[in-house]
């Protein structure tokens, strides 16, 4: 390598490592991490690199191996159970988002009607990075409404490729290879298909047999540049052959191990394509441009988050949650990049009009994180002050359940099959409307709120379960009861050491890790299969069970000094490894 290369290597990585971290500690994602390092070293900054136009097609590579693992993702048995999810709400989103898009480019930019359609399909998609990480970090992954959110992201995930061969379709340039009759493609698909279904599986249990973890990510490597280039070879894309074989592999028992090998490969390849789309970033445009681009951000957001929000109504959810997850899927997605580069080197589009374009994308995810803490900051204000919550229960239950999650539910099932009566309550809207479907009795409203409390119940109850999924919120709850109820029994959930520190300051009677029973079972069973009796690996447990809550007694005592927690801690070992080879000789 020479020294120019590895200057070049050196500045993708240093950019990398400083921009991706900051930006994600901010909440904006590593896409925006990575487009930003991109125009720092860039031609347009610090003129560090100066041929951002080879560094993309080289990480195109990157494009190919992402198509690849959504295409393992699409399990088609999967498809097939949310096929009514996917064809209302993720067809109909892409559909309606596109059809406003392409109407609104055309009457402001007088776009032909091809290139509006494009760009309409385009802006429609979002970036499944970004919305699933926005939606894990709402907390509505496991419930109805974020299977509504991930369905749209299926179809968006499969409309890709159909996107791509519309390109290649409307450029008046002619695609490398395009000139191959049309029966090879057919021909193509379905040699790839064959070899998927006979060939692939047999030959992957070989090379896995045979020991060598080196081999077997080779193979993943070559199933998806060879299938790749076959495809581009025959005339068509790269992208689709990698995603053809991912389908195919999808119900695969090495889909998992396939995915793994190629994670890195794509984390990183994909990393350098979007710092290359950064390089090529049009700077002074946004300078000369900002309202103009800021603008156009916000009207593409409010389009998807409005048309989300009606679709999610129609499914029978509420306006209020509809447009939530309409906010996290408005902005636009990273196959923007992808498409526009792609059609700006077919001729399709112009150079200026994808420089806006990828601009409106980058803004649009810097703008998507902020306007979803402000709209649940209004929500939650509104719900508080107004009418939102349940009015109270005219029953006496001997429990209060405080947060009904899965951790919640289970105490509660318990309950029930005990005959003990108690009410729960929960504030989360979409939350609390499944569980009443499902049969459990539950009401909505805010626990670290007393009066609410004391609305469900809580003056007639013995005990309160606090299970809540908030670390301060549990506080809060356990601190308020314990001054209001002096007798009443407090349960409550704890994350970690350090809160159950806190919550025992606060007053509360029982706490429970809610990882600690789970990793207890796997440690028994770890060292059953390890040849000790069950009845051994039962008292190591339970002698283990018995020294930790000792050890968090005492250090509960110290809960502001780390430094006696720690001496406590060492000592704690220690004794440990005595009561352990004390237990042996016995």
């Amino acid at each position: 390598m020479d020294g120019h290369a590895l200057a070049n290597v050196l500045a993708y990585l240093t950019a990398a490592v400083i921009a991706v971290p900051l930006f994600r500690r901010f909440g904006l994602g590593a896409i925006l991490g990575y487009l930003a390092a991109g125009a720092v070293i860039g031609p347009q900054v610090l003129h560090l690199i100066d041929d951002p136009v080879s560094a993309l097609h080289f990480a195109e590579i990157g494009v190919v191996m992402l198509l690849f693992v959504i295409g393992l993702e699409l399990n088609p048995a999967k498809l097939w159970n949310m096929r009514g999810q996917i064809s209302i709400l993720g067809g109909g989103q892409l559909a309606l988002s596109a059809l406003l898009i392409a109407l609104f480019t055309q009457l402001v930019f007088d776009l032909d009607w091809k290139i509006a359609t494009l760009i309409g399909l385009t802006l429609g998609l979002s970036s499944t990075a970004f919305a699933v990480q926005l939606m894990d970090e709402q907390g509505i992954m496991g419930h109805a409404l974020g299977r509504k959110g991930f369905a749209i992201l299926l179809l968006q995930d499969m409309a890709v490729i159909p996107i791509l061969l519309l390109v290649s379709a409307w450029a008046p340039i002619a695609e490398t290879g395009s000139s191959v009759p049309w029966w090879m493609g057919f021909a193509a698909v379905i040699l790839v298909l064959a070899i998927g279904r006979f060939a692939i599986n047999p030959c992957l249990r070989l090379i896995a047999q045979s020991g060598s973890h080196e081999i077997l990510t080779a193979a993943a490597l070559l199933i998806v540049i060879g299938t790749a280039s076959l495809m581009e070879t025959v005339g068509l894309s790269m992208g689709m052959g990698a995603f053809l074989a991912g389908i195919i592999l999808a119900n695969s028992k090495f889909r998992h191990q396939l995915e793994s090998d190629i994670e890195p490969f794509k984390g990183l390849l994909l990393g350098l394509f979007f710092i290359a789309v950064g390089m090529t970033l049009d700077l002074h445009l946004l300078i000369e441009k900002p309202l103009l681009i800021l603008g156009l951000a916000i009207i593409l957001i409010l389009i998807k988050a409005l048309v989300i929000a009606a679709l999610a109504y129609f499914r029978k959810c509420t306006f209020s949650d509809g447009f939530l997850l309409g906010l996290m899927l408005s902005q636009g997605g990273e196959f923007a990049f992808v498409v526009m580069s792609k059609s700006v080197s077919l001729n399709l589009v112009d150079q200026s009009m994808a420089d806006l374009l990828v601009l409106v994308v980058g803004i649009s995810m810097a703008l998507t994180s902020p306007m979803v803490m402000l709209f649940k900051r209004m929500t939650r204000k509104t719900e508080s002050d107004s009418k939102a919550y349940d009015s109270a229960i005219d029953t006496e239950p001997e429990v209060v359940i405080a947060g009904f999650g899965r951790f919640g539910q289970i105490v509660g099932r318990i309950l029930a099959a005990n005959h003990v009566h108690f009410s729960a309550m929960d504030k989360d809207p979409s939350h609390v409307q499944f569980i009443r479907r499902i049969g459990h009795k539950i009401f909505f409203g805010d626990a670290s709120r007393l009066k609410l409390l004391d609305a469900a119940g809580l003056g007639h109850a013995r005990v309160l379960v606090v299970a809540v999924n908030d670390k301060k919120e549990t506080w809060s709850i356990v601190r308020k009861v314990r001054v209001a109820y002096p007798n009443m029994q407090i349960v409550a959930r704890a994350h970690d050491r350090e809160h159950v520190y806190h919550l025992k300051t606060a007053g509360a009677d029982y706490i429970v890790r809610e990882l600690l029973e789970g990793s207890l079972v796997a440690a028994r069973d770890t060292l059953m299969s390890l040849g000790f009796t069950e009845g051994q690996a039962l008292s190591k447990v339970e002698l283990f069970r018995t020294h930790d809550e000792t050890l968090i007694e005492k250090a509960a005592d110290h809960a502001d000094d780390m430094d006696q927690r720690l001496k406590i801690a060492a000592e704690g070992r220690k004794e440990l490894a005595q009561l352990f080879k004390q237990d042996e000789t016995i």
